[in-house]
């Protein structure tokens, strides 16, 4: 059998400036780093706080490797549930203000099975139109009515929540809106479930480190707690500058998951040195409230800049600024002129983003400077206008 149409369809994206292509980073995540040996100043990383690098995250690393080797050798039900993932899932559950928190290798791991662990057939499950793909994805593996509502729009919601006879409801939203920044508004979702007796699940992905109390993600920043969203997943490779992942809340929850989520069940464990490095991030995160008071002088100084050329911004609180160009090819055409003036910013294009919707995702860490943004904005001036 041959691949030929195979062929035929990726030319097909190359023709649509879609074409994805993975670039080769040849030095840690930094402001300015090595991409296919070329020095770049990069405003494309989820390493918000600057915590990928940082050196007591690198030593905790390397204390972990010593103490209980590399790899996690078993799933967390057979061999693998070491002493390091156990406090850092207790350390977790503190952070949330949870009883339990349970670990997952990715993110992606961590919502398909939370979601197929609670839900089948005789379950619905209500999306945020513009939910992560791994959101989506689950939500549709799950078997259970599948809806999507209308981007943070409560009565929206509240109308397909009373057209639902079902046994369990779910309702799942973004904290923070990847590729648009913007916030849920969980202060109209969260009663909007209650009234219909359905749980609310929150991936605070993009939330975690950067907003809240001691970075405490967007349920602390709207004041809310688990009564209002009763399942909180966090990833742990962008603000906490690791990598894995992990769900938050009851005791019921997180037994419930560690009996039925498939993904938590049948793989192995994430390596214990990982859960040590992550250990030494969390405490970061929480101490150095100087990295959330910089980056958002720098979200702030940013923003009015690109007020001062004139330039399309998405309506973002978070490090996620994205410029919204509108057609693939433009924003590959930006992307690569501003790549040849030593800056690096991906172009994201359908389908990650809807048809006529593609833009400059710009992320903001704590460890650029003021005059790296200006830096940037001066070749925006130059290539966007």
């Amino acid at each position: 059998m041959s691949f030929d149409q195979l062929g035929a369809e990726l030319q097909a994206r190359r023709d649509q400036s879609l074409y994805r292509q993975r670039r080769i980073l040849q030095s840690p995540q930094a402001p300015e780093v090595i991409v296919d040996g070329k020095p770049c100043l990069a405003f494309c990383s989820n390493d918000y706080l600057g915590l990928a690098n940082h050196p007591d995250v690198i030593q905790a690393l390397k204390q972990g490797a010593d103490r209980y080797g590399v790899g996690g050798g078993a799933s967390h039900l057979v061999n693998g549930h070491s002493q390091a993932h156990n406090a850092l899932e207790e350390e977790l559950a503190e952070f949330t203000g949870r009883p339990r928190a349970l670990l997952f290798s990715t993110g992606y791991m961590a919502n398909i099975g939370a979601i197929n662990g609670l839900l089948n057939k005789q379950d619905a499950v209500f999306q945020d139109r513009v939910n992560h793909a791994s959101l989506l994805d689950a939500g549709l593996l799950s078997g259970a009515r599948f809806q999507r509502f209308l981007h943070n729009d409560a009565d929206n919601l509240n109308t397909r929540l009373e057209r639902t006879e079902a046994r369990r409801k779910l309702v799942v939203c973004d904290g923070v809106f990847s590729m648009d920044g913007d916030l849920a508004d969980l202060p109209a979702i969260s009663p909007t479930a209650a009234r219909h007796n359905a749980w609310v699940m929150v991936d605070d992905a993009h939330g975690f480190g950067c907003i809240g109390q001691g970075g405490r993600g967007t349920v602390d920043h709207f004041g809310l707690g688990a009564d209002d969203v009763q399942i909180l997943v966090g990833t742990l490779g962008k603000a906490f500058g690791t990598s894995g992942a992990f769900v938050a809340g009851s005791e019921e929850l997180i037994e419930t998951l560690i009996q039925y989520a498939r993904t938590y069940i049948y793989t192995t464990s994430m390596s214990p040195a990982i859960a040590e490095a992550t250990r030494a991030s969390l405490k970061l995160v929480q101490a150095e409230e100087w990295r959330r008071d910089k980056l958002q002088q720098l979200i702030n100084r940013f923003r009015s800049g690109c007020d001062q050329l004139g330039l399309n911004l998405m309506d973002s609180p978070t490090p996620i600024q994205p410029i919204l160009v509108g057609e693939a090819e433009k924003a590959m055409q930006i992307s690569a002129a501003l790549e040849a003036k030593g800056i690096f910013i991906g172009a994201i294009r359908p389908p990650t983003v809807p048809q006529g919707a593609a833009r400059l995702r710009v992320t903001l860490s704590a460890d650029h400077s003021e005059a790296q943004v200006d830096q940037l904005l001066a070749a925006l001036e130059e290539v966007a206008l």
